[in-house]
C-alpha cells in the first residue's frame, strides 16, 4: 500500500498475512491510501491524522479485479475466398453452361492452390465438358482431323480422347498448377462499367494479362505457358504428322485469340445469359488504363 500526503514524500508498507498494516512517524494533515495487490482491484481511502493522534484505519474490503479479454477472429484466405467460389460455381448461362473461370465480384480475395485445384478439378468433370468434348471429337471426325486416328468408332473413340486430354491438361497446367506456383488468379474479373470501347480493349488485354495472388495486374505467364506445356505434352498422343514445335506455338496463339474472343463474349453477353449473378459494384471495377500499354509493351519486349 502507499501513504500519499501533499507536500511531502510517499510511503509505502506492505500488509502481513492477516492484512495488518502500520505506519510511524506520519506527519498531521490529510492523507490518501491506495491498497493495491496483483488479481484484485486498487481501493483508496481518504483521512485526516491529527497531532498526536494514533490513526485506526477502517476496514478495507478489495475485490478481485475484472478481467477483459478480447478476442479478434480473422477468418483464413481459404475461408474469405470460398463463398465467392461457391457463387461461381453456381453461374451456369442458360442454366447449364459451367462458368466458373469468372468473378463478378471486382475485388474478390484471391484463390488458396487447393481453391484452384478443386475450382479445375469441378470444370474437369463437369457434364457438359464431357458432351462439349463429344461434339469437338465429331466436329473434328467429319472434317477429318487428326486424320491419323482414322475413321469409324475407333477413330473416334481416339480422337475424344484426345479432345479430352487436351481439356485435362490444359486446365490443371493453366488453371491450376502454373497459377499456384506463380501465384496467379485464374479467373476473369468482370469489368461492366465504362465505354464500351474500354471495355473491349480491357477484354483483349486479359488474354494475355492477369491479376496476381497480391491483386496487382501481370503478364498472364501461366495461362501463356500452360498452353505451352498442354501443346507439348499433345505431341505424345497426336498423330505423327499433327506434332511439332510449330504447331504447338500456332495452337497456342489460336487459343489467347479464343480467349480474348471469350472475355468479348463475357463482358458484353454471358452475363446477361447467367441468372442469380452477384450485384456488380461499378466503384470497384477493375481499372487498368496506363497499366495496358505498360504490361503490353513488356510482353513483347521479353518476346524479342
Amino acid at each position: 500500500m502507499r501513504l500519499t500526503r501533499d507536500q511531502s514524500s510517499d510511503q509505502e508498507a506492505q500488509s502481513g498475512d492477516d492484512g495488518q498494516f502500520s505506519l510511524a512517524d506520519i506527519a498531521p494533515g490529510s492523507f490518501r491510501l491506495t491498497i493495491a495487490a496483483e488479481g484484485f482491484a486498487t481501493q483508496t481511502f481518504d483521512g485526516d491524522l491529527r497531532s498526536g493522534e494514533s490513526y485506526v484505519v477502517p476496514r478495507i474490503v478489495v475485490t478481485i479485479a475484472t478481467a477483459v479479454t478480447e478476442i479478434h477472429v480473422v477468418p483464413s484466405q481459404f475461408e474469405v475466398a470460398e463463398e465467392p467460389i461457391k457463387e461461381e460455381e453456381k453461374q451456369r448461362p442458360l442454366g447449364f453452361i459451367p462458368n466458373f473461370y469468372v468473378s463478378y465480384i471486382p475485388n474478390a480475395a484471391p484463390l488458396t492452390s487447393r481453391q484452384k485445384f478443386e475450382l479445375a478439378g469441378k470444370v474437369i468433370v463437369d457434364p457438359v465438358t464431357f458432351g462439349l468434348t463429344a461434339a469437338i471429337a465429331g466436329l473434328q471426325q467429319a472434317d477429318n482431323e487428326l486424320g491419323g486416328y482414322g475413321q469409324g468408332a475407333q477413330g473416334y473413340a481416339k480422337r475424344y480422347g484426345a479432345a479430352y486430354a487436351d481439356t485435362v491438361t490444359g486446365t490443371l497446367i493453366g488453371s491450376a498448377i502454373l497459377p499456384s506456383l506463380l501465384k496467379q488468379d485464374p479467373r476473369y474479373f468482370y469489368k461492366g462499367t465504362g465505354s464500351k470501347r474500354s471495355r473491349v480493349l480491357y477484354a483483349l488485354a486479359t488474354s494475355v494479362i492477369c491479376k496476381g495472388d497480391d491483386r496487382h495486374w501481370q503478364p498472364n505467364y501461366s495461362g501463356i505457358l500452360g498452353s505451352l506445356a498442354a501443346g507439348g505434352i499433345s505431341n505424345l498422343y497426336y498423330p505423327a504428322h499433327d506434332r511439332g514445335a510449330g504447331l504447338t506455338f500456332e495452337n497456342t496463339l489460336i487459343g489467347i485469340g479464343t480467349t480474348a474472343a471469350a472475355n468479348i463474349l463475357q463482358e458484353f453477353v454471358i452475363r446477361k445469359l447467367t441468372p442469380n449473378v452477384p450485384d456488380h459494384d461499378p466503384g470497384n471495377a477493375p481499372k487498368l488504363s496506363g497499366q495496358i500499354s505498360k504490361l503490353l509493351g513488356k510482353l513483347v519486349h521479353e518476346g524479342d
